[in-house]
């Protein structure tokens, strides 16, 4: 373990002295300027640039930062444009609902979460940001990979095991690949309780100035408080911050199946048919809508 740490450490040193100087080092000036021996730090470049983190110029024999360190450092900027742009629509849906709304992103068959807020409520979703949990088991989860394309999902789900977290959780490939169909086509997921007994919770994607899902974002609600929040007056509230939010990342034009859910008659119909087909049955009685849509389609400040 201290050896893993300490190629760690020299490997984060190396492409810290390459990133520095535009034209890249080379190995003589790497070993050089880290005061590292020759065999480790000859090591160390093998794996940095079979993962494409480091590439040779084989002219100028220089090291210089390859693709992979790119695209690492344009998801960190992306991940953190979209906290900022996200932030005051997810405080206004928390708001209005008085429940947690959190922002998350896939990596492999997690989701990790990138920004939260949470419900005034003492009892209420236990999570952080950081935090990761298996997609599979969460309505943002489920809406990441339903965005990814056929050849992509198959591949991450290749010998994957679907652990089982309640007796509500998708076990089996099949119908896990059945569900995500039914996603994209509805346009939103729903957690009934597959992974935390006793709250579900509605997801819906967020897009980039590619049209491409970026994110995803959603609302939890305990089933004990059914009756004062309804998961249907959720699922409108979401959509439409969904839609301001995929606005001000650059997204051209709006997608349809989230404007059709801002209509809280829409979401309603819409939410008993993803439930009556996941075999649940809505609990709680349901109340008229507040005017808490209405605050999500204001102008919020960034």
């Amino acid at each position: 373990m201290r050896d893993r740490a300490k190629s760690a450490g020299r490997a984060l040193d190396i492409l810290t002295a390459i990133s520095d100087l535009s034209a890249g080092l080379t190995f003589a000036e790497l070993v050089e300027t880290l005061d590292l021996p020759k065999s480790s730090v000859f090591e160390v470049l093998e794996v940095l640039m079979q993962r494409r983190f480091v590439q040779l110029d084989a002219e100028t024999r220089h090291y210089t930062l390859s693709v992979r360190a790119w695209e690492v450092g344009a998801r960190y900027l992306s991940q953190h444009e979209l906290a900022t742009e996200a932030r005051p629509f997810m405080k206004l849906v928390a708001q209005s609902l008085n429940e947690t709304v959190q922002l998350a992103v896939l990596d492999g068959l997690d989701n990790v979460y990138v920004a939260k807020v949470d419900s005034s409520h003492p009892v209420r979703l236990q999570s952080d940001v950081g935090k990761r949990l298996p997609a599979h088991a969460t309505g943002l989860g489920k809406v990441l990979l339903a965005a990814l394309p056929p050849p992509e999902l198959e591949q991450r789900l290749d010998g994957a095991a679907l652990a089982g977290f309640t007796n509500r959780t998708i076990t089996t490939r099949e119908r896990l690949l059945s569900q995500l169909d039914e996603i994209r086509e509805a346009g939103f997921a729903v957690d009934d309780q597959e992974y935390t007994p006793g709250l579900r919770c509605v997801a819906v994607p967020i897009y980039d100035h590619r049209g491409e899902t970026t994110a995803a974002f959603s609302a939890s609600v305990p089933m004990m408080r059914a009756h004062l929040t309804p998961l249907w007056q959720a699922l409108s509230l979401v959509s439409e911050a969904s839609l301001r939010i995929s606005e001000r990342l650059g997204a051209a034009g709006e997608d349809a199946a989230l404007r059709r859910l801002t209509a809280t008659s829409h979401a309603k119909l819409a939410l008993a048919r993803a439930l009556a087909g996941s075999g649940s049955r809505t609990s709680g009685s349901v109340l008229p809508v507040s005017d808490a849509v209405g605050a999500v389609r204001v102008s919020a400040a960034p």
